[in-house]
C-alpha cells in the first residue's frame, strides 16, 4: 500500500452527505417507536437495510475512487437526494409512500452504478446486482400492497446482504484505503449514537416540569450512551483500522467487521434509542414489554457483535463483551417489573465495569508488548 492510499481521508462532501442519513435514522427510529412489536421490528429492519446498504455502497465507491472533484461531488449529492426521498417515504413506506421509497432506491442504484462503471464495462459486483436485481425488486414491491410488498422488499434486502458474500472471489483482489473506510463507519456510528441523544433529549425537553426522577433518567441514559461510545472508540476502532491495513484479503474484513458488523451495531443503537425514549418519557412507570426488549436486546446485540468482531481480530483474546451481553439479557426480566428509570441503571452497572475490565486487559497487553524487545536482548 502506498502512502497516498494510507492517508486518504473523508471529504467534506461525504460529511455533508451523512446529514441525510442522520435524518433517515431518525425516521427509522420513529417507525420503530410507533410499532415495536416483533412484526414492527421486522418492518423497520426491512426499510433500514436498503438505507444502510446505500450508504455502504456510496462509502465504498468514495474509498475506491477519487470523489473530491466536480463529478464526484455532484454524484454523491445526487445519491444523497435519492436517500432524502427514501427517508421522507419511511413513515408511509408500508402505506401510500411505498412507491416513492422503492423508486428512490432504484434511482439511487442507477446513479451509483453509473458512477462506479463510468467508462468501464459492467461486471458482476454488488453494484451491478443492486442495479439489475434489488433496485427493480424494491420498485416492484413499492407498487404492491400489504404482505406482498413486505415479502418482495424482504427478498430484496436478503439479496443485497448476500451479494458481498456471493461475489467474494471477484473482490478479493481489490485494495482499499485502510484509513478511510474505518473512519467512515465510525462516523456513521456516531450519527446513530446521536439519535440516542435526541431520543433522550426531546421527550425530556417537552415535559412542562422536569422532575428529579426525569433528570436522573436523562443522566443515566447519557452515561449509557457514553459507555456504548467507549466500547467502540476506545477499544475497537483503532484495532479494526489496523486489521484492515495489515490483512491480505481486505474485502473479508470489510464484509465481516464493517458492512455486516456495523449493520448490527447501528441497528442495535437504534433499538436502544427507542427504549431510552420511553424511559425518559415515563421514568416512573413500568417499561412496556417491547420497549424493554429493544433496550436490553439492543444493548446485548451491540456487545455480542463486538464479541464476534473481537474473535475475528484476535481469537485468543478474552470474550468479555460476549459475557456482558449474556448478563444484559439475564437482567431483562427485572426491567419488566420495575420503574423504567431502573432499566438504564442496570445497563450502566454492566457497561461501566465492562469498560474498566477492558481497560485493564488493554493496559496489560500494551505492557506485555513493550516488554518483548527487552526480553529478547
Amino acid at each position: 500500500m502506498t502512502s497516498e492510499q494510507a492517508e486518504k481521508r473523508v471529504t467534506w462532501a461525504e460529511l455533508f452527505f451523512d446529514l441525510v442519513f442522520a435524518f433517515a435514522l431518525t425516521e427509522v427510529s420513529a417507525l420503530l417507536l410507533h410499532d415495536h412489536s416483533p412484526a414492527g421490528i421486522g418492518r423497520a429492519l426491512v426499510v433500514f437495510v436498503p438505507i444502510y446498504w446505500a450508504w455502504v455502497g456510496t462509502s465504498v465507491h468514495a474509498n475506491t475512487h477519487d470523489v473530491d472533484n466536480l463529478a464526484g461531488r455532484l454524484g454523491i449529492f445526487a445519491v444523497g437526494l435519492c436517500s432524502m426521498f427514501m427517508a421522507l417515504a419511511v413513515p408511509g413506506a408500508y402505506g401510500e409512500r411505498g412507491a416513492y421509497f422503492g423508486a428512490a432506491y432504484f434511482a439511487l442504484r442507477i446513479i451509483l452504478a453509473g458512477l462506479v462503471f463510468w467508462g468501464d464495462r459492467t461486471v458482476i459486483t454488488p453494484y451491478s446486482v443492486a442495479l439489475y436485481v434489488t433496485g427493480p425488486l424494491m420498485l416492484v414491491g413499492g407498487l404492491l400492497d400489504g404482505p406482498a410488498r413486505l415479502a418482495v422488499w424482504s427478498v430484496a434486502a436478503a439479496v443485497d446482504l448476500a451479494t458481498p458474500l456471493l461475489t467474494r472471489r471477484r473482490l478479493t483482489g481489490v485494495r482499499f484505503h485502510a484509513e478511510h473506510l474505518p473512519e467512515r463507519f465510525g462516523l456513521f456510528l456516531i450519527i446513530a449514537l446521536g439519535e440516542s441523544i435526541v431520543a433522550v433529549g426531546v421527550p425530556a425537553a417537552a415535559q412542562p416540569d422536569l422532575s428529579p426522577v426525569s433528570m436522573v433518567a436523562v443522566a443515566v441514559a447519557f452515561v449509557l450512551a457514553c459507555s456504548l461510545w467507549w466500547v467502540y472508540f476506545v477499544f475497537a476502532a483503532d484495532t479494526m483500522r489496523h486489521r484492515l491495513a495489515t490483512t491480505t484479503v481486505q474485502t473479508d474484513v470489510i464484509r465481516q467487521m464493517l458492512s455486516y458488523g456495523h449493520l448490527a451495531l447501528i441497528a442495535s443503537i437504534l433499538a436502544v434509542a427507542v427504549g431510552l425514549e420511553e424511559v425518559v418519557s415515563h421514568p416512573g412507570h413500568e417499561l412496556s414489554t417491547g420497549a424493554a426488549a429493544l433496550l436490553f436486546g439492543g444493548c446485548a446485540l451491540y456487545l455480542a457483535t463486538f464479541g464476534l468482531i473481537q474473535f475475528h481480530m484476535s481469537p485468543g483474546r478474552s470474550m468479555t463483551r460476549s459475557a456482558a451481553a449474556v448478563v444484559v439479557l439475564a437482567l431483562l426480566p427485572v426491567a419488566w417489573s420495575a420503574p423504567a428509570v431502573l432499566a438504564p441503571c442496570l445497563l450502566v452497572v454492566v457497561l461501566v465495569p465492562l469498560n474498566a475490565v477492558e481497560h485493564l486487559v488493554d493496559r496489560r497487553a500494551r505492557a506485555a508488548r513493550s516488554e518483548q524487545p527487552a526480553a529478547g536482548q
